[in-house]
């Protein structure tokens, strides 16, 4: 079993192009399923201004290929953009 905790402090890399993109910031859970759905990243950690949000990337469950004890290796396209809440 592995702790929320635990998946925080890991890199999460895109294999298609082996960029870092950053450390799980939220989770998508389905409530009646009880599964997640998708890993949240905050956006790139720059201080927010007032008018401005930042970034973040959203990430389906369905394109994790492997998390290891370090890395969550994920694939995502080179035009996978971040959304604004």
């Amino acid at each position: 079993m592995m702790k929320i905790s635990d998946l925080q402090t890991k890199d999460i890399v895109n294999i298609d192009n082996g960029k870092r993109l950053g450390h799980l910031g939220d989770l998508d859970i389905n409530l009646s399923t009880g599964r997640i759905d998708a890993l949240i990243i905050g956006g790139t950690g720059r201080m927010m201004s007032f008018f401005q949000k930042e970034a973040e990337m959203v990430i389906p469950w369905s394109n994790i290929v492997k998390i290891g004890s370090d890395v969550i290796l994920v694939q995502l396209p080179d035009n996978y953009q971040a959304q604004i809440p």
